[in-house]
């Protein structure tokens, strides 16, 4: 059985990992609180004394706006830390999987969808640090696999963490009688997190490289809102924006690689209604 230390096992994508991989893997996990502040030798010695044979970096610094308001702290967390992450996982021999993000396509003119050999200029701080994050990784230990993942989405339950997501953001505006604003130019992939926690038991023998990370979605913003609503049978006031953005991803590395993709958005949401009992 495979020994893998996971990074932010009490975040959002971590938890589930510690609880869905459970039965499959020798999870271990970082003393609570312990990555917000330590140094590289703290954090190298930690996974020296650890010897896992693979290592799943989930922590991070993901709030775009935070990182917008605080980009020392960004770097830290997005750029130093995952770097310290490759040098030692070199040092133990260990298979590192990193997540990256889908904000490294930020700023890019055209709608996509974009392959990872797409030249970049991201246009926020969160995305930029993502993207040298890959570069030095990927530098220092080419192995490495790095994960330009989607929006994931959840709904509370299992005693596990939860945020703001896409369908819980409309829940809950349907429930509060709230306006929810998409755009009508707007283009990313959403992805049940469930689905992606699943697929990092391929991604653990993948060779090393970047690779897009979630559902594929053709439909903009506003579209994608009005077709989960009807998947969820609400009817939350939405109101359509006209503002530009394209994080679309081509997912066919992923798919060549290992031998399959994800679920378009309709699909994977219904998995996820099923999960929770909210659907036949």
């Amino acid at each position: 059985m495979k020994k893998v230390l996971v990074s932010g096992a009490g975040g959002f994508v971590g938890a589930r990992i510690m609880t869905q991989l459970a039965d499959r893997y020798e999870l271990c996990s970082f003393p609570k609180g312990m990555l917000a502040a330590a140094n590289e030798t703290a954090v190298q010695e930690h996974i020296c004394r650890t010897q896992p044979d693979v290592i799943l970096h989930t922590a991070a610094i993901s709030d775009t706006g935070y990182s917008e308001k605080h980009p020392e702290e960004s770097y830290r967390a997005n750029v130093l830390l995952p770097l310290w992450m490759a040098q030692a996982a070199k040092r133990v021999g260990a298979k590192l999987i990193c997540f990256s993000s889908d904000q490294v396509y930020t700023g890019l003119n055209e709608n996509g969808p974009f392959a990872e050999e797409q030249p970049l200029c991201p246009a926020n701080v969160y995305g930029r640090h993502k993207w040298e994050a890959e570069q030095r990784v990927l530098s220092a230990l080419p192995d490495a696999v790095m994960l330009r993942a989607t929006w994931m989405y959840d709904l509370p339950g299992y005693g596990l963490p939860i945020r703001g997501n896409f369908v819980l953001n409309l829940l809950t505006a349907a429930m509060r009688q709230q306006t929810v604003r998409f755009s009508c130019h707007d283009y990313r992939g959403i992805t049940y997190v469930r689905e992606a926690v699943e697929k990092l038991t391929q991604v653990m023998e993948l060779p090393g490289g970047i690779y897009n990370f979630g559902s594929e979605n053709d439909c903009d913003m506003y579209e994608t809102a009005l077709r989960a609503c009807e998947q969820l049978n609400i009817r939350p006031d939405i109101e359509k924006q006209d503002w530009k953005r394209s994080l679309r991803m081509d997912g066919g590395k992923l798919r060549a690689a290992a031998g399959s993709g994800f679920s378009d958005l309709q699909t994977g949401l219904m998995q996820c209604l099923r999960d929770y009992g909210l659907q036949m």
